[in-house]
């Protein structure tokens, strides 16, 4: 099995994968990057004010980048 990096870019920031995971397809790294992203979103949406933020996740391997995964979103408050 080939060794994917998930590195998290959160804006201007990289936070690089030192680790790792074995996976056997691309499928599956897909799956992994989704809901890596997915999770991030989560915990980035309790902490967001009233900004958009772009978050994305390079995935690579001992080759070089095999996939990029990118999700926007904004938080609007509204009062009544």
């Amino acid at each position: 099995m080939r060794r994917y990096y998930f590195d998290l870019i959160e804006g201007d920031e990289i936070f690089p994968d030192e680790e790792g995971l074995e996976l056997s397809t691309i499928a599956k790294v897909q799956e992994e990057a989704a809901r890596s992203l997915a999770d991030r979103a989560r915990d980035a949406v309790r902490t967001l004010g009233g900004d958009s933020q772009q978050l994305s996740i390079e995935v690579r391997d001992d080759s070089g980048p095999v996939l990029h995964l990118k999700f926007t979103f904004a938080v609007e408050r509204r009062t009544h």
